[in-house]
């Protein structure tokens, strides 16, 4: 698999492009986890609220326990202990939920601050160094086999636009079906720097590439 192209201004550009989206990622992991523990704060009432009625309910319930031990008045004596208790578990009920909803804000919003902005670079940069890594790979794979220059003449001559074709030559597809070396030459040339290759040393003269 080839990631990079042989032309250095290109790899270049290509290797600032990769870091720079690298970092890009990187800092709005970062944000998102900011983001997520800065949202997670507003938890801190909710739990505070959830230890003090816990702590009230506990002692209400201990309290009644106490005067529910008094010679008859007792048990009525406890009723009123007991229902403050269950409202005291109430109000620490609802801190707790107040806690896990604060918990799952935090965490769909730290993912939602990180994915968009990456989402919308990577949907950028992505299908551009997919296709120049399947090209060059492609291409670089007749290359090592030593393939005729001819398959990249003619593929220069499907792509390359016609003011590109016809500084090499007035007739280029004649000159590549008469054989005309330097035209070819010429040709698997501007294909070959298109996807990133580096031309050969020789070019198509003798119709292979040179060890």
């Amino acid at each position: 698999m080839k990631l990079y192209a042989d032309l250095p201004l290109r790899r270049a550009r290509q290797v600032v492009g990769d870091v720079l989206v690298l970092v890009w990622v990187w800092v709005w992991i970062q944000v998102a986890g900011s983001v997520r523990d800065a949202t997670l704060e507003l938890a801190g009432p909710g739990r505070r609220i959830d230890a003090s009625a816990t702590d009230l309910a506990g002692r209400l319930r201990d309290a009644g326990d106490t005067v529910s031990g008094l010679p008859l008045v007792g048990d009525e004596v406890r009723s009123p202990f007991d229902g403050a208790g269950g409202a005291a578990e109430g109000i620490a009920g609802a801190g707790r939920d107040q806690v896990a909803a604060v918990e799952s804000l935090a965490h769909w919003l730290g993912i939602t601050v990180a994915v968009v902005p990456i989402l919308l670079v990577l949907l950028l940069w992505l299908p551009g160094r997919v296709r120049f890594v399947r090209r060059a790979t492609a291409g670089q794979r007749f290359l090592d086999a030593r393939a005729d220059l001819d398959l990249f003449a003619l593929r220069a001559m499907a792509h390359q636009p016609l003011h590109v074709l016809a500084r090499v030559d007035d007739d280029p597809a004649g000159a590549w079906r008469r054989g005309d070396a330097d035209v070819v030459d010429r040709l698997a040339r501007l294909e070959l720097r298109s996807v990133g290759l580096k031309p050969p040393v020789g070019g198509a003269r003798g119709g292979r590439v040179d060890a």
